[in-house]
């Protein structure tokens, strides 16, 4: 450290070599100090996963349960899986529907009681909202306990360790930028995402994903299709899709671990590639298809003779009567409407018009109360507002 601008022997020794060997590069510092570059998801998977949609996700909302075997057949524990719709409030308070995920196994293994169980709340791209993990092996001398949480803080993901060896404890936290964790699958959305697989029977080509390793880093996750396979499930025989994922450690060798997937999404057999044993299960499930969309039915237009329907020609009848009693009644309380329609019927008969349209519309016109009073001296023959002027007649009028 240099205090009051004055440098110390080491400061002048690393300036002279500085000036010497030229600046200090990657080559030049140990390895302890050379990061490798952070793992980044490719565009295959970031695509496949903002490929999912709602509808497709609400096709895997199931439970379902494993036993966990030996390779001797000895059942050792029972894993259960669960994929539900659930509401989450996040850190501002507000509410919203998402993907709940639930698992848990626990078994006996060399006679010794472990298990591990997830809790996490996906969005509908399958990106961690919150995550819960704990997972425990009880060691008769050193017994072992790790719990991870994953929690998003506004643009920020915020991962919590803590790991118990007998009486030791130790803690860490860390936190990544948001959006930095494109294409990243948790341990929950894992579980929807080979869900999705099996629904469409095929894997991301070439896709890689992000993920965390057994130690709490980020590291690269890849995913193979392995073909299809028949299996025995209980009395039935099933053909399962084969997927196998393997997660890439920067520090470890990579572990992979191969699913046996039904065509709805259930899982018919689990294998972590060099354990002893294995998940499977021992009842052959419902298995739900794909909804059929029939199409629309066609209703052809058929011509409608009412006359011949006995419910139509009823109501015809029924509402003819009811009219003319109708009309009937209203003449009997107006007598001079009946008066009236038989004065002009009479001028009808005495005239004898070509035109009787326009004749009874000259006839009523002038009982308008917006026809104008005819003077008290006109002709006998008025010119008409309802028929076309005639030359000669208009030729007449100006010279008279």
């Amino acid at each position: 450290m240099e205090t009051d601008g004055h440098r110390g022997p080491a400061a002048d020794n690393m300036s002279s070599k500085v000036h010497s060997e030229g600046p200090i590069t990657k080559d030049h510092l140990p390895s302890s100090q050379v990061h490798p570059p952070r793992p980044e998801a490719n565009a295959e998977a970031v695509n496949f996963l903002s490929s999912l949609r709602l509808e497709e996700l609400q096709k895997l909302f199931f439970s379902e349960t494993l036993v966990m075997v030996l390779d001797t057949g000895d059942p050792q524990g029972e894993l259960t899986i669960e994929v539900q719709s659930e509401k989450y409030k996040d850190q501002q308070g507000l509410m919203s529907h998402c993907l709940f995920v639930h698992a848990r196994s626990h078994g006996v293994l060399d006679k010794t009681i472990c298990g591990n169980s997830i809790l996490g709340y996906l969005s509908w791209k399958l990106e961690p909202l919150e995550q819960h993990s704990h997972e425990f092996i009880k060691f008769p001398v050193l017994p072992m306990e790790r719990k991870t949480s994953l929690l998003k803080k506004g643009d920020q993901l915020t991962m919590t360790r803590s790991i118990r060896e007998g009486e030791e404890v130790k803690t860490s936290k860390t936190s990544f930028p948001w959006d930095s964790n494109e294409g990243f699958i948790s341990e929950a959305a894992n579980l929807v995402l080979l869900r999705v697989m099996a629904w469409r029977q095929m894997v991301p080509s070439k896709a890689r994903f992000l993920a965390l390793d057994t130690e709490g880093k980020l590291c690269c996750s890849t995913y193979r299709a392995l073909g299809f396979q028949v299996i025995q499930v209980g009395h039935q025989q099933a053909q399962v899709f084969i997927v196998e994922q393997t997660m890439h450690s920067e520090e470890g060798i990579p572990t992979s671990c191969q699913f046996y997937l039904l065509s709805d999404g259930h899982l018919a057999k689990r294998v972590q590639v060099g354990s002893p044993g294995c998940c499977v299960i021992t009842k052959m499930p419902i298995l739900r298809e794909e909804d059929e969309i029939e199409p629309s039915p066609v209703f052809h237009k058929k011509p409608m003779v009412w006359e011949e329907d006995m419910e139509l020609y009823s109501k015809f009848l029924d509402r003819k009567e009811q009219l003319r009693l109708h009309h009937a009644s209203y003449l009997r309380q107006h007598p001079e409407a009946q008066a009236l329609v038989s004065d002009f019927l009479l001028f009808l008969l005495v005239r004898q018009p070509q035109d009787a349209v326009t004749f009874a519309a000259e006839f009523f016109g002038f009982f308008s109360a917006k026809c104008s009073p005819s003077p008290s001296l006109r002709s006998s023959h008025p010119l008409s507002p309802f028929r076309p002027l005639d030359p000669e007649d208009g030729a007449d009028s100006g010279a008279g």
